[in-house]
């Protein structure tokens, strides 16, 4: 059984203190930190920037790993600055561009020496990103509407989730699968038995009471 990875992700931290709020996730054991940069045309919200990863690298340092999801509508035009922030991973969506741009962009990022990723919406099928799967390291499935944190987790993408695993197991692949949106410990339970093994958290982990216990529960939910 794979390990779980919790990315709690920055969307829900408290920002007039942003990079103690960095070092607070991967103190309280987070394995990795998400970052939702949104530009208020993919999605209808703006949150950050590159400027913003780059200050965030700096508080956390170089061994903490970043997880950037860009919800924005020229992934290959901006993907190289959060290489250059510091983004160990970066993620782009398939409803955002052409395939010719998914590909040559999911290509570049690797050849930037960066993991890449790429995340599907609610409503789009999963048939729509299969071809790309063999040349992912990381297959995000969004269980809400991407552009707002605190959303409810939507039941319907967990066969998504599960046709993705069932690929991965056929291919003998090493291809993660990140579930983003509404998790906590009861959805986190559906996820993992979905297939996921990475799970993005926010106001669950953020703001809890005990963020480190938070965590500690979210990694050992089991069906």
């Amino acid at each position: 059984m794979e390990n779980i990875i919790i990315a709690p992700s920055l969307l829900a931290a408290d920002f007039s203190r942003i990079g103690e709020e960095a070092r607070r996730a991967f103190a309280s054991g987070a394995d990795w930190l998400h970052l939702d940069v949104m530009d208020g045309h993919f999605v209808d919200n703006i949150s950050f920037g590159p400027a913003v990863c780059a200050a965030v690298r700096q508080a956390v340092g170089r061994g903490a790993f970043l997880d950037c999801h860009l919800m924005i509508e020229r992934p290959d035009h901006y993907f190289g600055r959060f290489v250059k922030a510091g983004a160990d991973l970066i993620t782009i969506h398939a409803e955002a561009a052409t395939s010719v741009v998914i590909n040559d962009t999911l290509q570049a990022i690797r050849q930037a020496g960066v993991l890449n990723g790429l995340a599907i919406n609610p409503a789009t099928p999963f048939e729509a990103v299969e071809t790309y799967l063999p040349h992912l390291d990381l297959l995000l499935v969004m269980s809400v509407v991407p552009g707002f944190g605190g959303q409810s987790f939507m039941p319907s993408v967990l066969e998504k989730t599960r046709l993705a695993a069932e690929w991965k197991q056929n291919h003998d692949s090493r291809l993660n699968i990140q579930m983003d949106g509404g998790i906590n410990t009861q959805t986190a339970r559906d996820c993992i038995a979905a297939g996921a093994n990475v799970l993005v958290a926010g106001s669950s982990t953020f703001r809890a009471t005990d963020m480190a216990e938070a965590i500690q529960l979210l990694r050992s939910t089991r069906s």
